[in-house]
């Protein structure tokens, strides 16, 4: 398995505990304090949606990261190429975005899950 594959697998694996996050918190689970900034024990509607709208992103991220990696086709491709780079910056202000919050639960889980997300994406995108 090559270095990319390998960092695709890693990031399809954080996007997808993520989307099992974002789904339990959608559907009302007690979590609110992971993510969103962490101001909600339980997400009001609003979130709840963004919750569920996020998911679609995470599997729209995998694709593009495992095209990249060359598990699916496409890889080659000049947006693909631009869009792990834009997944990269994006990964990488997540950290910081993270770090701030004022949920300590956030800060202790989201910033090293967007570490591993970046590093990951750096992997693949320098392949």
């Amino acid at each position: 398995m090559t270095p990319a594959a390998f960092a695709a697998v890693v990031a399809c694996l954080v996007l997808g505990a993520l989307a099992v996050l974002q789904i339990c918190v959608a559907a009302g689970a007690p979590w609110g304090r992971f993510v969103w900034g962490g101001a909600h024990r339980v997400l009001p509607r609003r979130l709840r949606i963004a919750s569920a709208a996020s998911v679609l992103l995470y599997a729209g991220f995998a694709a593009v990261l495992l095209s990249r990696a060359g598990i699916l086709p496409g890889g080659d491709s000049l947006v693909i190429r631009v869009l792990t780079w834009a997944l990269f910056a994006y990964f990488g202000v997540g950290i910081i975005m993270n770090a701030i919050s004022r949920s300590r639960a956030e800060r202790l889980t989201m910033t090293p899950v967007c570490l591993v997300l970046t590093g990951a994406t750096l992997v693949i995108a320098l392949s």
